[in-house]
Parts: C-alpha cells; sequence; structure tokens
C-alpha cells in the first residue's frame, strides 16, 4: 500500500500561488484514488479536491473551483494540487489522502472512503 507525504506548504500573502506535492512510495500507486483535504483550526476536515486513478476525472469543493488545481504524475507517484489566488480562508493543515480503487474514473469525496494518509503540510495565508 501506499504511504502518502506532503511537501510544499508555507506562508505566503493573499493572492499568491503555492503547489502542494504528495509523494508515495509504492509503485502501485496508479490503483489509488488520491485527495486532498483541509483542516483549519476548530474546524472539522474538509473536502478539497480529488484525481481519479487514470487522472481523467477530478472533483473540487465550491470553495476552490477554479482556484485549485489538481493533477497526478503515475509516473512519479506523485499527486499535486496548484493552489493560486489564496485567501485567508484557505490556512490549513493540508492533507492527501489514498484508496484503492478497481474502477479507473472515479473520485471519492467523503474522508471516510479514504483509509491512507499523510501527515500533512501546513499553508498559512496572511492578507
Amino acid at each position: 500500500q501506499v504511504q502518502p507525504v506532503e511537501s510544499g506548504g508555507g506562508l505566503v500573502q493573499a493572492g499568491d500561488s503555492l503547489r502542494l506535492s504528495c509523494a508515495t512510495s509504492s509503485g502501485t500507486f496508479g490503483g489509488y484514488v488520491m485527495g486532498w483535504f483541509r483542516q483549519s483550526s476548530g474546524k472539522e476536515r474538509e473536502f478539497v479536491a480529488a484525481v481519479s486513478r487514470n487522472g481523467e476525472s477530478t472533483v473540487y469543493s465550491d470553495s476552490v473551483k477554479g482556484r485549485f488545481t489538481i493533477s497526478r504524475d503515475n509516473t512519479r507517484n506523485t499527486v499535486y494540487l496548484q493552489m493560486n489566488s489564496l485567501k485567508p480562508e484557505d490556512t490549513a493543515v493540508y492533507h492527501c489522502a489514498a484508496e484503492a480503487s478497481r474502477f479507473p474514473s472515479v473520485t471519492f469525496t467523503r474522508d471516510y472512503a479514504y483509509h491512507l494518509w499523510g501527515q500533512g503540510t501546513q499553508v498559512t495565508v496572511s492578507s
């Protein structure tokens, strides 16, 4: 099974861009749906984006749609989250999640659908 490890977080100003990466340890990465979630202080974990095994299907939360882009490189066992036009309300710990799936085009938006999680990377957006 894969073990997600996030990187790329940091402190940026509102309007800036940031790209998160989630690398995994397994060569079976292509068999996993990948998702990004975030959790800010005092709030529940929130779905951000997900990408299917084959990379052809993506889904976003309304709060990030049009600003964030999820993509994956199955040759590098890595999923990315490109975040543009960042806002202070995007401040959170961002977690990468993985779940095996038999179906190449399916995505999952609920956190309970994922069983493999990274430790997270902090993103802070100042106003």
